[in-house]
Order: structure tokens, then sequence, then C-alpha cells
């Protein structure tokens, strides 16, 4: 299943990243997301694999893409990703 994509600022809300998807277009038009060390626009897709990068502020989010699916349960949505140091 690594051929599936979606778009950055879907896969940012569903994950629960960025809670909103209009604050994840945002963030990417502002230049602070990025995937494999890339400044990403909110229309890049993502897949399996990925590391994003997204700056809040003075703190910097990276995470590896586990999953990407269409829709999640709150619960869930950490399953998609996971944190690297």
């Amino acid at each position: 299943m690594d051929w599936i994509t979606m778009r950055l600022d879907k896969y940012l809300k569903v994950s629960r990243l960025i809670k909103r998807r209009t604050v994840a277009n945002e963030a990417c038009d502002a230049g602070r997301v990025f995937i494999n060390d890339k400044p990403a626009k909110a229309s890049a897709n993502v897949k399996a694999g990925d590391k994003i990068t997204i700056q809040f502020g003075n703190k910097e989010v990276k995470v590896e893409v586990l999953d990407v699916q269409e829709t999640v349960r709150k619960e869930e949505a950490k399953e998609l990703f996971r944190y690297l140091t």
C-alpha cells in the first residue's frame, strides 16, 4: 500500500499534527513545513516513508509518515506517524 498519497495539508489535519486544514495551508505558505528537508506546498503529495518537519515558532517537530489514510479516529491518528529526534 506504499503507493497511496495525500495532499500535505490534508495529511497534517488527518494526522492531527495541525488541527485545521486552513492552519496547515498557512504554515505551508509561510515556508514552515518541509518534506524530506525541502520546503513543501500544501498541495505536495505525502506518502509513507516521507519525513515531515514543521516549525512552530522556535520549536521544530519532525515526524516520519508511517501510513496515509483518508479518515482516522482521533485515538488512531498518532499511528499515522512517528516522532523523530
